[in-house]
């Protein structure tokens, strides 16, 4: 039997974004939590993948939306490119939980604390971002959004920056060297993905506001 979805194919884009950006929120604080507690790593880890993979799904269901919608809310382009990106931000927080896991690390850097506190804070902006796409859209309030993110995914810059400039001065362990390097740009990954989503967000602000 087939099942039909009365809601309007516009507004399926809308909450499908929203999803993603809230399941990105809760990989960041996973993040975070786990480099404060650091207990129960291999557990945390695995609600970090299982996170991620919900993220991959809303992504496909997106996609799969994109196909079969004839008139969209707003650029095709602009659609996929927020999609990808919102699922890139919880891919490379991923990356960076189970690269602790892997390399058996041992406790979390300050730097990475710090790292993980910016990622949650623009992810978070991120988030009540997207939310303001949905309807009518205030385009003064969504820059002002997005003015923040790049505020915030500046000080990620420095943050990775400071990081790698510690360990390479300070670490003579060369394998912990490459560990922490790894984990550093991962996080600071995510948080250049959330600067994308904000430039995606200022355009349709400018489009179509």
């Amino acid at each position: 039997m087939f099942k039909f979805s009365f809601m309007p194919a516009e507004k399926k884009f809308f909450v499908l974004f929203e999803q993603s950006a809230q399941n990105a929120v809760k990989v960041a604080q996973q993040l975070r939590d786990m480099l404060y507690l650091w207990e129960d790593v291999k557990q945390r880890v695995g609600i970090i993948t299982d996170l991620e993979h919900q993220g991959d799904a809303i992504t496909h269901q997106i996609v799969a939306q994109l196909h079969r919608t004839f008139v969209t809310p707003f650029d095709r382009e602009d659609i996929a490119l927020l999609a990808n990106s919102l699922d890139d931000v919880t891919d490379f927080i991923h990356a960076a939980a189970d690269a602790m896991l892997i390399y058996r690390v041992e406790c979390p850097t300050d730097r990475a604390k710090e790292l993980a506190d910016n990622v949650v804070q623009a992810v978070t902006e991120v988030e009540k971002a997207v939310f303001e796409i949905h309807g009518r859209i205030d385009r003064d309030s969504l820059l002002k959004r997005c003015v923040e993110i790049n505020r915030l995914e500046n000080i990620g810059d420095k943050l990775f920056r400071s990081a790698m400039a510690e360990l390479f001065t300070d670490a003579a362990d060369f394998a912990y060297v490459l560990k922490w390097r790894e984990i550093y740009r991962h996080i600071e990954s995510a948080t250049d993905r959330c600067e994308d989503i904000a430039n995606i967000l200022e355009g349709i602000a400018l489009k179509y506001a």
